[in-house]
């Protein structure tokens, strides 16, 4: 758990971001969705540059959504191309600059040849140990917890687990990103004000920081009025104001 209180100049362990706007972007423009997604991987590129710079150990970023499946058929195709192009493009450049990629999710639903790109991202970047980069595809919170919840059944059947052993501490080794620190900022970009089924449980005490920027315009200078206003934040965790205060 991150500590209590975060002073002006205190940097988040851990950074997750609802990319929202990119659609809306490209409409302002009388351009197709799918432009303002491209748009969006210059945002991206920014934005990882910037986190590794402050020092930030772990970013994930909401790339495709366990519901976007019902978005038209044809944006989501150009979504997949785009995918499997911002992969091999950005592959190198991601290893030089010692940023591990990791796809989480249920990549189960994507065709075998991007299922294979991804393990070959991962495997590339595997011994990198600076920017945790977690890019969420066909994802979601609730199905998050459920798979957690199915690894658990199973334990419990073979007899390596029982029912009263599950707690908390428990759940939380079998979700994803269990082997990295809790969120403390998540970020919504372009306006809208909720978390979409985004890390539920991994949000559960995230300060949440909500920018009208589409992401396609989110620069450096968006990202630090993010960091500035956590910054600022004081963290309880279920304690009062004078307890944290008299706890630092």
């Amino acid at each position: 758990m991150s500590d209590s209180f975060t002073s002006a100049t205190a940097v988040p362990r851990h950074v997750a971001i609802i990319m929202d706007g990119n659609g809306r972007w490209a409409e302002t423009k009388g351009q197709p969705r799918v432009m303002g997604h491209r748009a969006g991987v210059k945002s991206v590129r920014e934005i990882v540059r910037v986190c590794r710079e402050r020092g930030i150990e772990a970013l994930t970023l909401f790339a495709f959504s366990s519901e976007n499946w019902s978005r038209p058929e044809r944006e989501v195709q150009l979504l997949m191309r785009l995918f499997m192009a911002v992969l091999r493009r950005e592959l190198n450049d991601l290893h030089e600059n010692n940023v591990r990629l990791r796809i989480i999710g249920d990549i189960s639903g994507f065709d075998d040849k991007l299922q294979q790109r991804i393990r070959a991202a991962e495997a590339k970047t595997a011994g990198c140990d600076g920017l945790q980069l977690n890019v969420a595809a066909n994802y979601g919170g609730r199905w998050d917890i459920a798979q957690a919840s199915q690894q658990m059944a199973v334990l419990v059947q073979q007899g390596e687990l029982s029912v009263e052993q599950i707690d908390e501490q428990t759940m939380a080794r079998f979700m994803t990103l269990a082997d990295q620190p809790e969120v403390d900022l998540l970020i919504r970009t372009g306006g809208e004000k909720r978390i979409s089924n985004f890390l539920l449980w991994q949000c559960a005490y995230a300060e949440l920081f909500f920018s009208s920027v589409l992401w396609p315009e989110f620069d450096e200078a968006a990202m630090a009025e993010a960091l500035s206003c956590f910054g600022g934040r004081q963290r309880r965790f279920g304690l009062t104001g004078a307890q944290v205060t008299n706890n630092l």
